[in-house]
């Protein structure tokens, strides 16, 4: 016999938890960054992921690498950081561009 599904109850739901400045976020060691520092982090990161990706292309190119899937991964990684960091600026770029054209 099947069991029916349990309803869900506002107890097991949390509620958002907003940074009260929007200039500022919480890291995980809860201490708070700036916007820009955020985004040089994820710049240098962006930075790093592009280097394994280069440092394994290189070693699969001499066959020094020790399997395939760690130059896949790292490319795919490298690849997925740029899309994203892409999309986090053509977003970027599309705000300012909304905040520009409001009328005051």
């Amino acid at each position: 016999m099947i069991n029916s599904i349990q309803p869900v109850t506002s107890g097991t739901i949390e509620p958002a938890r907003l940074s009260p400045r929007l200039t500022e976020t919480a890291d995980a060691s809860g201490e708070s960054t700036s916007f820009s520092s955020a985004v040089g982090g994820a710049l240098d990161q962006l930075s790093a992921a592009d280097n394994r990706a280069a440092r394994a292309a290189e070693a699969a190119a001499t066959g020094d690498v020790a399997s395939v899937g760690e130059y896949m991964v790292a490319a795919t990684e490298a690849q997925l950081t740029a899309e994203l960091t892409v999309a986090v600026r053509n977003r970027a770029v599309e705000a300012f561009n909304d905040i520009m054209r409001m009328q005051v």
